[in-house]
């Protein structure tokens, strides 16, 4: 499996956990949009791209893990996680966003944890600066 196409799993209310393999290299749009019970994504060092409403509306994601080769992250892709508090993204160059509401309407108090040397990198990348307050730098 090298990618998880356009709405693989949309709207699979039940599903409350996934293992993507290292093989995986694309997310496809909608692929896990409105999977309401998943809780927690790690996405591997072996995706380069996230695509558009990719996790839409996954009410109980708490926390997800954005490995170091994704170089894109689509409009939308974690609007709407209500319960998302923890954003841990790898990469050491800030990801291109689709716009600036990728991370809209998440959890209270959510923040983005990102490579320590990186930090002003993101907060001063396009769209990324919308969450410069939430930017923290992190150890991985």
């Amino acid at each position: 499996v090298t990618e998880i196409g356009y709405a693989a799993f949309y709207y699979c209310t039940s599903l409350t956990s996934v293992t993507i393999p290292d093989s995986v290299t694309t997310i496809g749009e909608e692929a896990f949009y409105d999977c309401d019970s998943l809780t927690s994504v790690n996405i591997p060092d072996s995706v380069t791209d996230i695509g558009e409403s990719a996790f839409y509306s996954c009410a109980s994601l708490t926390s997800v893990t954005i490995g170091n080769s994704v170089t894109k992250i689509g409009d939308w892709a974690f609007r709407y996680c209500y319960s998302l508090t923890s954003v841990y993204c790898k990469a050491t160059t800030p990801p291109s966003l689709g716009y600036s509401n990728v991370f809209d309407n998440n959890g209270s108090g959510r923040k983005i944890y990102v490579p320590s040397g990186s930090v002003n990198a993101y907060k001063s990348a396009a769209y990324w600066s919308k969450y410069a307050s939430a930017i923290v730098g992190y150890d991985f």
